[in-house]
């Protein structure tokens, strides 16, 4: 049976008025918006966990990565090694990438749950990813939305690094709205 002008004029008008950009204009569904934590929050919090391990006499690197997994904030004490600052971008990358996709909080229980990447491994030679303690994922205090990485590193551990950076996060989670 062949559609009759009464349904086929109906359509086409529908689509012709879904396709025109005011249409589009006032769909929101083409709107992408994303959280993370302001700039000056995400200083304050990768400065926390400066304060922390410099408190217990290591010299660290901070990092906050943010959801697009870009540096947001780096602080550094005054005699970090070099490769400090590197690493804790690693691992705050790490952190967010993996803890969003294994839904896990810190490096450390990636590493407990035997996450090391896809299983064809592929992923594994990115060079931003690192599974070693440090990093802790950051999600917001009301819905637990992913707003991005804080890796720690220069510490002599990275347990110590770890503990440093969660004790950072959990000075600022009431904060992560």
């Amino acid at each position: 049976m062949l559609p009759n002008a009464k349904t086929v004029l109906p359509a086409a008008a529908l689509i012709a008025a879904l396709l025109s950009p005011t249409a589009r204009a006032q769909t929101p569904s083409h709107i992408v918006t994303s959280q993370k934590l302001d700039w000056e929050t995400a200083a304050a919090l990768a400065a926390e966990a400066v304060r922390l391990c410099a408190a217990q006499g290591y010299s660290v690197t901070a990092t906050v990565v943010d959801t697009t997994g870009h540096e947001q904030a780096v602080v550094k004490c005054d005699t970090v090694p070099l490769q400090s600052l590197s690493v804790s971008y690693r691992k705050a990358y790490t952190a967010y990438a993996y803890g969003l996709a294994f839904n896990k909080n810190t490096t450390s229980e990636l590493i407990t749950a035997g996450v090391t990447g896809p299983a064809n491994g592929a992923l594994n030679t990115i060079p931003e990813v690192l599974f070693v303690p440090g990093g802790v994922t950051l999600r917001s205090a009301t819905d637990h939305a992913i707003l991005g990485g804080l890796g720690v590193s220069g510490a002599p551990g990275g347990d110590k690094d770890e503990a440093c950076a969660l004790h950072a996060v959990e000075k600022f989670r009431s904060i992560f709205q």
